[in-house]
């Protein structure tokens, strides 16, 4: 038998690999629908898409990229990244937090990669020991997954909201304690600000709390390297795009020790920032008291990356570093910036008010792309919404509203439709 055959050329964890993503599958759905001649609304793919449905490109960034030199285009980038994209990668974690940093004696790292999936994969690959798991929140971007999987790694889970809607402090401690008990290294993922699936930010105070419950169990397991890794792909769409970066300031200037075994990182996308989404633009920046820890951090990460994907695209690199070098074209980038968070914040604003007349009990969403509908049979609800010509991705507990594809004028009838599914 073919399946049979195909058995004996891939490994155990080969053959675990299975259907096709669940996204992009109903994504396909859309356009099928689309195709067949329905005024169908897409609320499936993670992409900024203009009112009229197209993408939405930075002009700026599209001009930079067209015009880059045939050498910026053709030729490799260092194994590490360009230096001056990886100096632009930890201004775009730390923001204008990063100075203040600086002077206080944290040092940085960053390492150049294949998007913000590819940060994700230097993480997952070094700062976990094989057979060992990750925290992560209980709904979550659902290719983490994979990501834990292939590198050996397993996954616990806290849930994303307690039951008073807010941070679940206690359930990150148990956890922490927990991993603690039976692993030489913890480290947990948090997507914030802008969470994908739910559009999720936690306040200022939340953020205090999840610092130092990790600087609390790093100081009480001597031992156990802890890992704490800030996924901002959505965060410069956030209303406190740098907001780790200042809670981190913070609390240095209110006392707080930063345990020597604990290390902050973020991964940095410029697919949504930017617009860049098919050039594979993003990096590890990775931040410690100690230089000698980010010197050897700069080493392991660039080797990872020569036996992965050699070197990162150059294109993405310097296009971005040109951008922001110079203060008119970094202006424009802004500016551009600006009027599609407008889209997303009138959508949202939109989506909320619409749920709460229709009592659709939406998830808290915040920022970023997206909007979630906790709910245990998600399929039944996508299905009922298909059937209106609304198509929605269902994800473990819930479903995902992909605001940042819906155009404007559509975002009630996504609201009715799923008011529509919970009434049958």
């Amino acid at each position: 038998m073919a399946g049979d055959t195909a058995s004996s050329f891939l490994n155990d964890f080969a053959q675990t690999k299975q259907g096709n993503d669940t996204i992009f599958s109903c994504w396909a759905r859309y356009q099928e629908a689309v195709a067949q001649g329905h005024d169908a609304v897409n609320g499936t793919i993670g992409a900024l898409l203009e009112n009229d449905g197209s993408l939405a490109i930075n002009k700026t960034v599209d001009k930079f990229v067209r015009s880059s030199p045939p050498i910026e285009i053709a030729a490799y980038a260092p194994l590490k990244g360009l230096p001056e994209f990886l100096d632009l990668a930890v201004t775009l974690a730390l923001g204008d937090a990063r100075q203040e940093l600086e002077s206080i004696g944290v040092h940085h790292t960053a390492t150049a990669s294949p998007g913000g999936s590819g940060a994700l994969f230097l993480a997952a690959a070094n700062y976990a020991d094989r057979g060992s798991k990750v925290l992560l929140r209980d709904r979550h971007w659902g290719p983490y997954d994979g990501f834990l999987a292939g590198c050996g790694l397993e996954i616990a889970t806290y849930p994303l909201l307690s039951q008073s809607s807010g941070l679940d402090l206690d359930s990150l401690r148990f956890n922490l304690s927990k991993l603690a008990r039976t692993q030489s290294k913890v480290m947990s993922w948090l997507n914030d600000p802008a969470h994908n699936p739910t559009g999720l930010s936690l306040t200022p105070d939340e953020r205090m709390s999840v610092l130092r419950a990790f600087s609390e169990a790093a100081m009480d397991n001597e031992d156990v390297g802890f890992t704490l890794l800030i996924d901002a792909a959505y965060h410069l769409y956030a209303k406190e795009p740098h907001g780790w970066a200042e809670t981190i300031t913070d609390a240095l200037h209110d006392g707080m020790e930063w345990p020597a075994n604990l290390l902050i990182t973020f991964a940095i996308s410029l697919s949504k920032s930017h617009t860049v989404y098919g050039l594979r633009g993003g990096a590890l920046v990775s931040i410690h008291p100690d230089e000698s820890v980010v010197e050897r951090i700069t080493t392991v990460m660039g080797v990872t990356g020569r036996q992965t994907w050699s070197a990162s695209s150059r294109l993405a690199q310097y296009s971005i570093a040109k951008i922001h070098s110079d203060t008119e074209s970094g202006a424009a980038w802004s500016d551009e910036k600006v009027r599609l968070t407008e889209i997303l914040k009138q959508r949202r604003e939109l989506f909320i008010a619409a749920c709460n007349d229709m009592s659709v009990p939406i998830n808290p969403t915040h920022d970023g792309f997206f909007a979630w509908l906790e709910h245990e049979d998600p399929k039944a609800i996508v299905e009922s919404c298909a059937l209106e010509q609304v198509y929605l991705v269902p994800l473990n507990g819930g479903v995902r509203i992909g605001l940042c594809a819906i155009p404007t004028d559509k975002i009630e009838r996504v609201a009715q439709s799923l008011s529509n599914a919970l009434n049958e």
